[in-house]
């Protein structure tokens, strides 16, 4: 993320404006303002996430940074500007799908649904559904919850999961939705809800993140369908999906997407120098060695 602000500290705020040979339209627009507009997310660690300096960091935010420098390569534009504004689960896809980004270098999982309105990368991680509680509620499985007020985080694929939870397994589940995922652990911590689920390793995060994480812990579940998660951009731009993909298969072929994946998820990271402990499962090796973008869900 040093290199991201790098290149950020160079870049001035004005919106040059210029020609280019046909590239594909997110790609012609890029050059032409011969400026990038990433969306990042305030609380999705350690995707992308505000770190002690509240300038945003993470694992997606570094791959981001690989896509920035083979856009200056490409595009003949060394004095790229990044431009960086916060998105949060509402609003993520609809500012895609506006122009008012270019990719989205957060936390978001792919799928069947989200494909018919944006594009993603090949997967950069995979995740499976989890639940979050607190260790006084005695609660042990997602059985516990029968009857009770559970939490997701608006926008995001947890509100169709809990609803299909509650219904499967009839548990007549109220569900609470906050604007975003710091709101999601509010909620949890002071009551208003009993659980709160959401992707294993966002869950992980907030944990290690929380002032007292021993306070909280995770039922015992074991939902089989896997999550891949990709950067998001535009829909029906091939150009610009096939210079991204590139530039994350070349950086899993070398061993470099690993290097990066351990930073962030087995070693102490900011702003608390927490350590997630989370290794790379092997549905995500599967796709590091063989790269994809196949969604099942």
């Amino acid at each position: 993320m040093a290199k991201m602000f790098a290149l950020l500290s160079a870049a001035a705020i004005t919106v040059f404006t210029g020609s280019t040979a046909h590239a594909g339209p997110t790609l012609d627009n890029i050059k032409s303002k011969r400026a990038i507009t990433i969306g990042y997310r305030e609380a999705s660690i350690p995707f992308s996430y505000l770190g002690g300096d509240q300038k945003p960091v993470g694992f997606s935010l570094d791959l981001c940074a690989h896509v920035v420098d083979r856009l200056k390569a490409d595009l003949g534009t060394p004095d790229l500007q990044i431009k960086l504004t916060p998105v949060n689960s509402s609003n993520r896809i609809p500012l895609i799908q506006n122009g008012t980004i270019d990719i989205e270098c957060g936390g978001t999982a792919s799928s069947k649904q989200r494909l018919e309105q944006v594009s993603f990368s090949v997967s950069t991680f995979a995740s499976q559904t989890a639940w979050l509680t607190k260790v006084s509620s005695g609660l042990k499985t997602p059985k516990d919850l029968k009857g009770k007020t559970i939490v997701v985080t608006q926008g995001s694929d947890a509100l169709g999961i809990a609803k299909g939870i509650s219904q499967d397994d009839d548990l007549n589940l109220t569900i609470a939705q906050a604007k975003d995922h710091a709101e999601s652990l509010l909620l949890l911590t002071t009551g208003r809800g009993a659980a709160w689920v959401e992707a294993d390793i966002l869950l992980a995060g907030m944990k290690a993140d929380y002032s007292t994480p021993s306070d909280l812990a995770f039922l015992k579940s074991n939902y089989g369908t896997v999550y891949y998660y990709g950067l998001m951009f535009s829909k029906d731009d091939p150009d610009f999906k096939k210079m991204i993909d590139d530039v994350l298969s070349k950086l899993m072929a070398s061993g470099e997407f690993t290097k990066i994946y351990d930073k962030w998820f087995m070693a102490a990271i900011p702003p608390k120098n927490i350590n997630l402990n989370f290794p790379m499962t092997d549905a995500l090796k599967e796709r590091v060695a063989h790269p994809s973008d196949v969604v099942n869900n």
